[in-house]
């Protein structure tokens, strides 16, 4: 870092961290907003959203390790979100044993359009930046993404210090 910057580096470095603690409360808001207007828990909408994001069917493992979840609170939100309509389970035709959970394509349709109500102010907003600065954020986020994970990960396997 130039050594002009480093005068500068510790209110900036404030600044992000205000800023991105806001930004973290503005989203848990938000999804709260989004899930009591759905009549779900808002982990059941950030699960739908994962799902949605999967190539197919999953086991009730798969969606305990997407969210976080133990296989038992994984089973109860699938619980959930099978008596609200969004998902199916089967029996997988490869092996009996196994369970798959399937999204309900016009379930997710209504969430979708529930979606297309606000994301478009979002989409708005990044229609103001370069494609360049679309990159850059679309690598910040994917770097939060596994930042995140690793930090779940230390705070759900280690004590606290």
């Amino acid at each position: 870092m130039p050594q002009e910057n480093r005068g500068r580096r510790p209110g900036l470095m404030a600044d992000l961290v205000g800023a991105s603690r806001r930004y973290m409360a503005s989203y848990a808001l938000f999804n709260q907003a989004l899930a009591d207007r759905l009549r779900l828990h808002p982990t059941d909408v950030q699960c739908l959203n994962l799902l949605d994001l999967e190539r197919g069917p999953v086991t009730t493992g798969r969606i305990a390790g997407l969210t976080g979840l133990t296989t038992g609170s994984a089973t109860r939100l699938v619980d959930r979100l099978e008596r609200a309509g969004y998902v199916t389970r089967e029996r997988d035709p490869h092996d009996r044993r196994r369970v798959l959970v399937s999204t309900v394509p016009e379930r997710m349709a209504e969430l979708a359009a529930v979606w297309e109500q606000v994301g478009g102010a979002w989409a708005e907003m990044f229609d103001a930046y370069t494609d360049e600065e679309v990159a850059f954020l679309t690598a910040h986020m994917r770097r939060t993404v596994d930042l995140g994970a690793a930090q779940i990960e230390r705070l759900r396997t280690h004590a606290p210090d």
